[in-house]
Formats: C-alpha cells, structure tokens, sequence
C-alpha cells in the first residue's frame, strides 16, 4: 500500500524504498536486476548529472525510446532533479518528433538505439537542444547512459519540489492537428495514488511481481512501474509489448499483477503458447484504455484465472477515473460493457452539449472533477479553458450513467456515427459483430450513405482456417443488437491498424471513404 504519509515528492518513492528494503529487487530488464538501494543511489547521480546539464527546475529533457531499466533511472533522477520528463511516441515520424520537442522546448535528448540515426536530424531542427546522451551506448560524440551516469556521485540533491510541480508531460495522440502536452504534477500523482489505494485496486504487496509492458509514452505505461516501485515490489519491464514473450515471462518470475489493453489479451488468447502457459500466479489483471467484447472478456477470465479490474482514465486524469471490480465482473449483474465506477474523491457527471446533466441512463459527454485532472495543456491556454470548464474537465468520451453509478463508454464523441438521425457508437456494434466464432477482430466505422448520411461498415479480421460470408456476418450481428445499427457492408482485412497502446487507428480506416469528401460528416 502507499504510505502517503512519507512523501513529500515522487522524489522520496526511491528513498524511502532504499530505506525499507535496499537489498530487494526494484526492476528486472531483459535478465537484468536493480535492488532498491541501486536504484535510488542512480537516481542521484542522473539528478546530478541533469543539474550539471544546466537543466534547471521546470526545464524539460526528452526520451525517446522503448521501455527499459534506464528509462525508469532517468525518471525517478528526472523527479529528484525537478526536471520534467517528456517521453516522445517513438512511432512517429520525424516531423511530428520535431514538433514534440520544440513544442516542449526539451535542452536534452535521452535516446535508444534505435534511434540514434534520427540525431543529427533532431538536433538541426530542435535549437533548444544541447546535449544528447544514448541509452544504449555511445551515439558518435555523445557519451553512453552508463558512461554518462557514472560521472557522477550518488549524492541526492534533496531540491524542495512544490506541490503544483510538473513531474511529467505526456503528448495526447489526437486524431486532427498537433498533439498537446499534457501537464502532470506532483499534486496530480498524489491524488491518483490517494484515489487508487482507495479504490482498492493498487494495493500491491511489497514483493509481488509486477508486469510493465506498455510504452512508457502512455500514462499507463509509465504508471505500471511507478506503482510498483512506490509499493516495493519488482517490476519486470518488457522493452515491447510482444504476447509470446509475455506468455514466458509470467511464470518465469511468477507475476502477480499486470495490465493489458484489450488488443494484447486477444493476441495472447490466440497464441498457441497460451494452452501450455501456467497462470497460476496471477493475482490480479488490469484492462482498459479501448473498449472490450464481452466475449473476449468472458475467455480471458476463463483462461487467465485471476481477479480482472477494469481501469478507465486518460492521460489527463493521470489514467484514472472509475475502477470495475472483479466482483462486478459476473455476467449476471449485467454490468460487463461497464467500466466502473468513480474512484472514491472523484466526480464524474454525464452532460449534453450545454453542460447540464443528461437523465440517467442516457448518452452524453463524460466530465470528471478531481486533484487527478492535469493542470493544463502545455502552452494552449485556450485548449485548456475548452478542456477544463468550471473545474470539470470534458473529456470527449461518450456514455452514460446507469441507476447503480456504474460508467458506460460507448466511445469517443467524434468516433460517433449518425446513420438516419439516430447516434451509433462503434463499440457497441464491434462487441456484437466479435460474438461470431470466426470473427478475430473487428473495427467499426461510419461510411459516406447518399440516403441516410452514414452507414456502419465493419472491418472485420477472420480467424485463421475459418471462412466467413458477409451476409451470414450481417445476420449473426442482427441478432444481438438493433436493426438500425447492423453493418450495411463487411470489409475483411489480414489486420486491423493499432497504435502501440492497442487503440484502432479509425482515421486511417476511413480515410478512403471520406478522402474525397469535403467534409467528413455527411
């Protein structure tokens, strides 16, 4: 459990695990192992080498690169420092990386190897950058991580962190325009780890075993191994997400607690290892972050035997907002297109497009208050007086509060498709279309329609060695959810576009059916 009572800042999360169990293991990367007091004793030396940077309080550094050991290094050295992480989608192209940065005015590169040919181009196009350092060893004239780190003394600068301190920015991935920085503070942290203990759901035991393996440029990521550690137990970071891997990595080191998006459970149920796998040491799952089929649910319960928590939130709650227990997970209660309830000390209302409450059960925008809303979007006052109103931030989510409190998301308000006057959420036809046994995925859109102005299109991935008629798909779907909202037309496809946190790329889905179009409403 968080002993809130002993932080100050996310600074004291290292020492205070250095003083509880210096000898015990913190992080595990590919075979290698960091104990406690390793781990804070590095953070002084990279919070003293950022200093020596010239890297001030509130300045900025940049990480570009897949999960590792390091990462979590520069992080909690970055916290000691009072120097603000920005970690940079690594899936994105150079031009948007250059945005990133210059939008961040980040003065230093960390970098991973795989990235190390993009220096050159960075640092001609980003003035505000002044030194590079390399993950995983030397970058030409630029030291390597180790190197780097090892030039200084393990001295922690105890530097006083207010409370409204940015620790983290985190770049929203949004659909049109450029990606805004996200501000996460001290405050903001605090408050997640107040609303997760009492949430029951973060309650990690020191020495259990956590799975980090989601990128660490999502909220999610990054919080899988802050929680670990702040808790005292050994997180195992996995560079990538990769199923087969995971399937290995959980009874090698007897992993306890992890946290999937929908995507990668599927990916792991249909791998031929998951039949030989032992799960037997899973205590609790975590999912979320895009919608799931009951049915995938209802399997991965089956097969993964552990307690499941469903967990919504966005970037600019710090990940958090409701919680679905496991006890909720019965089919029975009819809550399990639910994704919970709010965390105890945070607000969630349902509102139209005049901010008033909506009757219950029906779909309007979701708004949440609370110390985990962000403190603003970086440099975008006016973004963030849209997104922040009277303390309430709109979060572009779409759904509805049922009798019980519990939270239904039927998807993004602009992901929403008016076929005929009636409002159709993508989530809702893609949980009926996966029901059908051939069906592996599926992504639901709205398509230009000249007689009702859009029409749902299901894209749709076929199980391997099984065959599937359009027409037998249609009917199947009829049979579960209303005749308005059954796919017109069925699209079949090898795979479906994800970004690296398992979200469907919808844009690109329907880029060919709007592309000439002057809007992309019809």
């Amino acid at each position: 459990m968080f002993d809130l009572e002993r932080l100050q800042s996310l600074a004291d999360i290292t020492r205070e695990q250095a003083r509880l169990r210096p000898d015990a293991t913190a992080l595990v990367f590919e075979g290698r192992e960091t104990r406690f007091d390793e781990l804070d004793a590095r953070a002084s030396q990279v919070a003293k080498g950022l200093i020596a940077l010239g890297l001030k309080p509130d300045s900025r550094l940049a990480y570009l690169g897949k999960n590792s050991d390091r990462f979590y290094e520069l992080l909690f050295g970055a916290f000691k420092a009072g120097v603000v992480t920005v970690s940079a989608n690594w899936r994105l192209a150079l031009p948007e990386l250059v945005y990133i940065i210059n939008d961040a005015r980040c003065e230093t590169l960390f970098v991973g190897a795989e990235y190390y040919g993009l220096i050159d181009e960075l640092r001609a196009q980003c003035p505000s950058l002044r030194a590079v350092v390399g993950m995983d060893g030397g970058a030409g004239q630029w030291p390597a991580f180790d190197d780097w780190r090892g030039a200084f003394a393990p001295v922690d600068p105890k530097l006083p962190i207010a409370l409204d301190a940015d620790v983290i920015q985190l770049y929203t991935s949004g659909t049109t325009g450029h990606p805004k920085g996200v501000q996460l503070s001290t405050a903001n942290y605090f408050a997640f780890f107040e609303a997760a203990a009492a949430a029951e759901w973060a309650d990690f035991e020191a020495g259990e075993v956590a799975l980090a393996c989601m990128p660490v440029f999502h909220v999610a990521g990054v919080n899988m191994g802050v929680i670990a550690v702040a808790q005292g137990c050994t997180a195992i970071i996995m560079k990538e997400v990769d199923p087969a891997q995971i399937l290995d990595l959980i009874p090698r080191y007897g992993i306890n607690n992890a946290f999937f998006v929908p995507a990668v459970m599927l990916f792991m149920l249909q791998h031929p290892k998951v039949k030989e796998t032992d799960f037997s040491s899973l205590r609790r799952l975590y999912y979320g972050a895009s919608p799931i089929a009951e049915d995938l649910l209802m399997q991965a319960r089956a097969v993964f035997g552990c307690q499941f928590f469903q967990l919504y939130g966005l970037t600019e709650t710090v990940g958090a907002a409701t919680c679905l227990p496991d006890a909720a997970h019965d089919p029975a209660l009819g809550k399990l297109r639910a994704c919970g309830v709010p965390y105890p000390g945070i607000e969630i209302r349902v509102v139209d497009e005049q901010g008033a409450d909506v009757p219950t059960g029906s779909v309007g925008e979701v708004v949440i208050r609370s110390g985990v809303v962000m403190k603003g979007y970086w440099g975008r006052a006016e973004a963030t007086a849209e997104a922040i109103r009277d303390g309430w931030f709109y979060t572009g989510d779409a759904g509805y509060l049922d009798a019980e409190g519990y939270l239904f998301i039927h998807d993004r308000v602009k992901d929403m498709i008016v076929s005929g006057g009636e409002n159709i959420y993508p989530a809702e036809v893609e949980n009926a279309v996966f029901g059908h046994p051939a069906v592996a995925d599926v992504a639901v859109i709205g398509v230009p329609d000249e007689k009702w102005g859009e029409a749902v299109k299901a894209i749709v991935v076929v199980k391997p060695g099984e065959s599937l008629a359009v027409e037998d798909l249609i009917a199947f779907a009829r049979t579960r959810i209303a005749g308005y909202k059954v796919p017109k037309s069925v699209d079949f496809v090898s795979a479906l576009p994800r970004n690296p946190s398992g979200k469907v790329l919808r844009r690109e889905l329907r880029e060919p059916y709007w592309k000439d179009r002057g809007r992309r409403v019809n």
